[in-house]
């Protein structure tokens, strides 16, 4: 559900004063405030938005105003769909990718 107009974005006191203290280029700032939405001035600025396991870094550009933080950082990895028949995809392009490796390797020295 959507946060009421009236009370305006959930932006976190905390982070909103790290911004205003700290310089565009210094670094990144590490939050946990995930759900804190992104404001106009945090523009410019790389935020390391923690996952529950490490910090993910997050470089907030224009489009991304209005949005929470936590969007950019996902807590889950995603591996893979597995079975047999992706095992066989990913072999018959790993056999592409090195037979184009060879012959660009072996048409320069043709060349000579």
């Amino acid at each position: 559900m959507a946060r009421s107009l009236k009370k305006g974005p959930y932006v976190d006191e905390k982070l909103m004063k790290k911004v205003s203290t700290r310089a565009s280029g210094a670094g990144a700032i590490k939050t946990w405030a995930r759900a804190s939405s992104i404001a106009p001035e945090f523009v410019g600025y790389t935020f390391a938005v923690h996952t529950g396991k490490n910090f993910e870094e997050v470089f907030v550009t224009e489009d991304m105003v209005g949005h929470r933080l936590g969007e950019f950082a996902p807590t889950t990895k995603f591996l893979r769909h597995g079975g047999k028949m992706q095992k066989e995809i990913e072999q018959q392009k790993k056999q592409a990718e090195i037979a184009a490796a060879q012959a660009a390797k072996a048409a320069p020295a043709a060349k000579k």
